[in-house]
């Protein structure tokens, strides 16, 4: 995952936070693109981090190819039977790649220059092959954490944000996508969680990196001290739900 607009991969370092505190997909999601992809033998998930999406398809694909352009989040993937990881920009795959039935982009399209990402795309897809742009929206607390969570997100940590969490925050419904649209099933990521997962979670935006080099990080503490407040018991587990968008599309070699 990365901006490459900018110049700068937002995700080159902190592989392990990344990990430990971002979401986990509903494995239901693997299981509707895999009805939807020609057959299940091969699936690629470009811009995989850490593998949460890649390891959901390995349940349902003979093979399974997680690429990633840092090193460092691959290194904090798992590794289960039937994944290979590779280190790869999106818009360079490995010349030996070719018939992938299910090309999955989860939470990363928006770094990509997609002219050059989707030349690759129609290069190693197999005919009739299935793109899924995958993408989570600003996530949903209940109470006032959740009012006091919008107002960090919205009005304070904003202004921090690469330009290209715009297309997150609109469902991805700006994207170019020059392939033959599908209809998509609603889904979300649900997570009980308590309050220091929430807080690693927070800690793996790039907006808070970018706060914090700009010397704002009182603007991350004091939302901390105040969500804190409002938690009650950091043991508590509160509901989050995180709403999924997705553009599917057919690929038409």
């Amino acid at each position: 995952m990365r901006d490459d607009t900018a110049g700068t991969n937002w995700f080159s370092e902190g592989g392990r936070n990344y990990a430990q505190y971002r979401p986990e997909y509903p494995p239901e999601l693997a299981g509707y693109l895999a009805e939807l992809a020609p057959d299940n033998q091969k699936a690629l998930d470009v811009g995989c981090g850490t593998g949460q999406l890649t390891q959901l398809l390995s349940a349902y694909f003979s093979s399974v190819t997680g690429v990633d352009p840092s090193e460092d989040q691959l290194c904090n993937a798992s590794h289960t039977p039937g994944i290979t990881y590779l280190h790869s920009a999106a818009e360079s795959l490995p010349a030996d790649f070719s018939g992938y039935s299910l090309i999955t982009v989860a939470q990363a399209a928006h770094w990509f220059r997609l002219d050059d990402f989707y030349r690759e795309v129609r290069r190693v897809a197999r005919p009739q092959a299935v793109i899924a742009l995958i993408s989570y929206g600003v996530l949903n607390i209940e109470g006032q954490a959740g009012e006091r969570f919008r107002q960090f997100y919205y009005e304070e940590i904003g202004r921090f944000w690469p330009p290209e969490r715009q297309l997150v925050d609109a469902g991805y419904r700006d994207l170019p996508f020059p392939f033959e649209e599908l209809n998509t099933a609603p889904f979300s990521i649900e997570a009980e969680w308590e309050l220091q997962a929430l807080l690693g979670y927070i800690s793996t935006w790039s907006a808070v990196r970018q706060a914090r080099q700009k010397g704002e990080a009182h603007l991350i503490t004091q939302f901390e001290n105040e969500l804190t407040s409002l938690w009650g018991s950091p043991d508590r587990r509160r509901k989050i739900v995180w709403p999924i968008a997705m553009r599917l599309g057919r690929i038409q070699n």
